[in-house]
């Protein structure tokens, strides 16, 4: 991203952002609610064009909406829940993708989604509609779903993961094992990952690098190390949870 902005008529999400992804980096994107974390990721996966400034992916600028692109970036979503369509087996929604460009054989779909399935812990469960698993099991299937191998993609070609909330309201256990997941998922996917959290759990676990965003500016970045340690006011407010600080509530 360089010098992204987002308007929405005279009220400014993002303000001038400039922001790097390296391949194989693992990044998270922090502050308080209505910082504009979640408008980057939109941006990032091609759901919103910036009001000004330029985004490359690849190196590539991205002046289109994603469904305009007739060969869109490699850009994998995985929602805050698991966003999985009902009256679809669990096969055909990890295999949505494949399904949908109909260029391969039953046989080799199925083989693709099975490994899938089996980098998240999941085995023997494509047949199954996503009512007839536990929350934690949809969960995964959405990681699955963000794993399959995409041979429309060019080879040796990075996705890029997106991850919003993924561990909001899970309790403590589960989120250790969905941010094992996540930095396993973009090991696998061989690609970098972006995750928007509140959680300093998935924070800490997930990412190697983190940028704090308040007030549509970027206020700080850093390794994670230098996170847990920084005398930033904006850090350190994020960090203790504090009332006091240059972050300040909306009015009520």
């Amino acid at each position: 991203m360089r010098g992204v902005s987002v308007r929405w008529g005279s009220n400014t999400v993002l303000d001038g952002v400039d922001l790097r992804l390296d391949p194989g980096e693992r990044l998270a994107v922090v502050g308080p609610s209505g910082a504009g974390k979640s408008t980057i990721l939109r941006v990032l996966a091609g759901l919103m064009l910036p009001t000004t400034g330029e985004l490359r992916i690849h190196g590539i600028p991205q002046a289109y909406l994603r469904l305009d692109q007739r060969h869109p970036p490699d850009v994998r979503l995985v929602f805050q829940n698991p966003a999985l369509l009902a009256s679809l087996s669990v096969k055909e929604n990890v295999g949505f993708l494949l399904y949908r460009h109909g260029r391969l054989q039953e046989r080799e779909i199925r083989e693709r989604v099975s490994r899938a399935l089996e980098a998240v812990g999941l085995y023997g469960v494509e047949d199954l509609l996503p009512g007839e698993l536990s929350g934690g099991m949809q969960k995964r299937v959405s990681f699955a779903r963000a794993l399959i191998e995409d041979p429309s993609q060019p080879a040796g070609l990075q996705p890029l993961l997106l991850f919003d909330e993924p561990t909001a309201g899970l309790d403590p256990v589960a989120c250790t094992r969905i941010e094992d997941l996540m930095v396993r998922a973009t090991e696998v996917a061989g690609g970098a990952s972006v995750v928007v959290s509140h959680v300093m759990s998935t924070i800490l676990r997930s990412a190697e690098r983190v940028v704090l965003l308040y007030d549509g500016l970027l206020r700080w970045q850093g390794t994670v190390e230098e996170f847990q340690v920084s005398d930033n006011a904006y850090v350190e407010q994020f960090r203790t949870g504090s009332l006091e600080g240059p972050m300040q509530p909306a009015e009520l």
